[in-house]
């Protein structure tokens, strides 16, 4: 999407803001990490996976995508240790591997170190075959789908990932009065040469739920189009998600609903059907009071790598040539020059890690507690802005 369509919502994060806000807290990126390792690993996670788990969380906060970042590790997270429904120290089970194709059984695992492993798996296995593919059951929430997709750039190589919500159940079919799939997130990532890689992150759904959760914190109005009433009006206060009184639009508005629900689909397919994960859409769903219900438990990933260069030469020029040329379109406005998905996360994380990361104050607050009740160092502030 283009700067100009975006909504405050939509997954692709906004251009750099000129300054924090005054009510931000700055933290060096390497601190985060090193605070998100110790509270995993405090946790009964291992060393090696908390730290790729803090990686994949820490991402969100990197690139400006906040509402999957380290807001979300005492609203989701920790309380999935709390609840036993993460296994830390569970061992992913190979239960079918056909070469280019590998079926997983996560256990209960940490999906944040999870869905990186699987990526990686998979790109090990496309260096072979010219693809690899890995369906993930049995798994829990990994975080931003852009980060795993990611990781077969770092390999030179495509990446595409989706994920259910096992389970859980938020969002209706298109006519329908129940709740019958989630969000349902997919990414896609690839090289673009010289220039910043190339990363679609969207959730099917209009807005994904973190972001609807995190307006309502922030005391915001929703645009039309992201969440609706029973009586098919338009709501814009994103606290009357939890509160029952509306439900989650598909990404496309009232015109273009089926294009969401179709993609939603197609995520159920490759991450549940292909995997044997928990689905969304079942008979169970009709015995409820049709609004959003179950956990997600259960969860399905679909992890796939593709290495053009075991196919054939010149990719990577062809590559540079395509996202070049987007980049170098002329604009309508001269303002606001034309940048494709990725760009602008791919900016905002160098500048991050070279002056900080800023935080909210609340969250800052919230990560000293994590810190104190944990028994980690506390991530320190580097200003106040």
């Amino acid at each position: 999407m283009t700067p100009s369509s975006r909504t405050p919502l939509q997954d692709c994060a906004p251009p750099l803001p000129s300054a924090a806000s005054p009510d931000q807290v700055r933290v060096a990126y390497p601190d985060l990490l090193r605070f998100a390792s110790a509270v995993f690993a405090s946790s009964g996670i291992p060393p090696e996976r908390a730290r790729t788990a803090a990686r994949a969380l820490c991402y969100g906060d990197l690139t400006g995508m906040t509402s999957h970042g380290l807001a979300n590790l005492t609203r989701l997270y920790l309380p999935l240790f709390e609840e036993g429904r993460v296994d830390p120290k569970a061992e992913p089970r190979r239960v079918a591997d056909r070469g280019a194709a590998v079926l997983l059984d996560a256990g209960g695992a940490l999906g944040l170190w999870t869905g990186e492993a699987a990526m990686d798996l998979a790109a090990e296995r496309a260096a072979t075959f010219g693809v690899g593919l890995v369906g993930v059951r049995g798994a829990t929430h990994f975080g931003c789908a852009g980060h795993h997709a990611l990781r077969a750039v770092e390999h030179a190589m495509i990446g595409l990932v989706t994920a259910n919500c096992g389970g859980q159940r938020i969002a209706r079919p298109p006519g329908g009065a129940v709740t019958m799939l989630g969000t349902n997130p997919l990414s896609v990532a690839a090289p673009a040469g010289r220039n910043p890689p190339f990363v679609l992150d969207m959730s099917t759904t209009a807005a994904p739920t973190g972001r609807v959760r995190q307006a309502a914190r922030e005391g915001r109005t929703l645009p039309e189009g992201v969440l609706g009433g029973d009586d098919g009006a338009a709501v814009t206060d994103p606290a009357a998600f939890d509160e029952g009184r509306a439900h989650l639009l598909w990404l496309g508005g009232e015109a273009g609903q089926y294009k969401g629900f179709g993609l939603g689909i197609a995520v159920e397919v490759l991450s549940a059907m292909v995997s044997g994960a928990c689905l969304g859409a079942h008979p169970d769903a009709f015995h409820g009071d049709g609004g959003p219900g179950g956990r997600d438990d259960g969860i399905g990933f679909c992890a796939v790598a593709i290495a053009p260069g075991a196919l054939r030469s010149g990719a990577d020029t062809d590559a540079d040539v395509l996202f070049g040329a987007l980049l170098g379109c002329p604009p309508t406005d001269p303002a606001r020059p034309v940048r494709y998905p990725g760009w602008h996360e791919h900016r905002r994380a160098r500048e991050r890690r070279r002056h900080g990361v800023p935080l909210g104050a609340d969250l800052y607050r919230e990560l000293r507690d994590v810190a104190a009740d944990h028994g980690v160092p506390a991530p320190a502030a580097l200003e106040r802005s």
